[in-house]
């Protein structure tokens, strides 16, 4: 199928903000082609993401009922316009921003800052509301530039990763300058900071230390191979070691997490901010940071420009970023994968849906 529907007069199982604390599984009209560029794509794995948790926790009080959830998601090419490059039955991975790929931000990378940038299932916070893709098909705009390749040698688990959490993950660690004998520190422990910690180590850092305040965290740090501090403790930022670290991770997105990624890093010290940050609260210790030289990079994450990079590690078994999977649920079970998650009862879950 080329043009047109999914499947005229059907319908499909999609997961639905309906305010704070409230997703439904509900069923919806399948996703139109609406140009060129377009793909649809039956999903066959997707996720649950932190920054999904902004809306379920009302955080975003204007965020729209009714919005189709997810941005994290791989699949199958089930139908194409002429100019998306990619034909039905093609396995793909999307990556979590959409942009146009052809715009002179575009041209430099920087697609996030796209005139046409959206994110999948996060209504209108980020440019125009796109549907997202915990349902069982989705439209992909720009699809020769937002979906990737999955090759037959990575899983539809591993590539929805590379498309989001794992990419932006190895971008702060790029970011952070992270090279061979450098001491690194990670603020949070969750699918993000873990991954950053991974990619960390194989960037060559000495050593990782890992900072949560939730205590299961720090143990599954632990169990990865990374010293784990409370940010709580009086001595947690001395964990780094002398002269503190000279690379920094901070992957929450809280003025305390923020605060404390700057209490542990040394001199000369390069932060890369991963966290998704909305506060204007914070007040920044500047002659602090004039003192010390540090270098501070605010990282969205761009799956678009690194997705290759990182799908090769994936393949050469560099790194395996299904090792933070904790839970695998059906779509149907998407409302207490929600619940679980807000809770810290589940790390991260993926959806099977195909």
């Amino acid at each position: 199928m080329e043009s047109g529907t999914a499947g005229a007069g059907g319908g499909m199982k999609g997961v639905v903000y309906r305010g704070p604390g409230r997703v439904a599984v509900e069923e919806l009209p399948l996703p139109v082609l609406q140009g060129p560029r377009d793909a649809i794509v039956r999903v066959t794995r997707a996720a649950v993401c932190g920054t999904d948790l902004h809306p379920y926790r009302g955080e975003l009080p204007d965020f729209a009922p009714g919005t189709v959830l997810g941005h994290e998601f791989a699949g199958v090419v089930h139908s194409a316009g002429p100019e998306a490059r990619f034909r039905p039955g093609d396995r793909v991975f999307a990556s979590d921003v959409v942009a146009c790929g052809r715009c002179a931000q575009c041209a430099r990378g920087l697609h996030y800052q796209c005139a046409e940038v959206s994110l999948f299932g996060y209504a209108d916070v980020v440019g125009k509301p796109v549907d997202g893709g915990q349902a069982e098909f989705v439209r992909v705009p720009f699809a020769d530039v937002v979906l990737g390749a999955t090759p037959a040698d990575v899983s539809d688990e591993q590539g929805l990763f590379v498309g989001d959490v794992l990419t932006t993950a190895y971008a702060a660690v790029r970011n952070a300058g992270v090279q061979a004998g450098d001491r690194a520190a990670v603020v949070g422990a969750g699918p993000v900071g873990l991954l950053a910690a991974l990619c960390a180590r194989l960037a060559g850092a000495v050593e990782t230390v890992v900072a949560d305040t939730d205590g299961s965290r720090r143990a599954r740090a632990e169990t990865l191979g990374f010293r784990a501090v409370d940010p709580a403790e009086p001595s947690a930022a001395l964990a780094v070691g002398p002269g503190g670290a000279q690379r920094v991770v901070e992957a929450v997105g809280t003025d305390a997490a923020l605060r404390f990624a700057l209490e542990t890093a040394g001199a000369g010290a390069t932060i890369a901010v991963a966290g998704s940050h909305h506060s204007t609260a914070m007040p920044f210790p500047t002659g602090l940071a004039f003192a010390r030289e540090w270098t501070l990079r605010f990282t969205v994450g761009d799956p678009i420009t690194l997705r290759d990079e990182v799908l090769g590690l994936v393949r050469d078994g560099s790194i395996d970023p299904c090792q933070v999977v904790s839970d695998r649920v059906p779509l149907v079970a998407a409302p207490e994968a929600y619940e679980a998650f807000d809770q810290r009862r589940a790390f991260k879950t993926v959806l099977e849906i195909g």
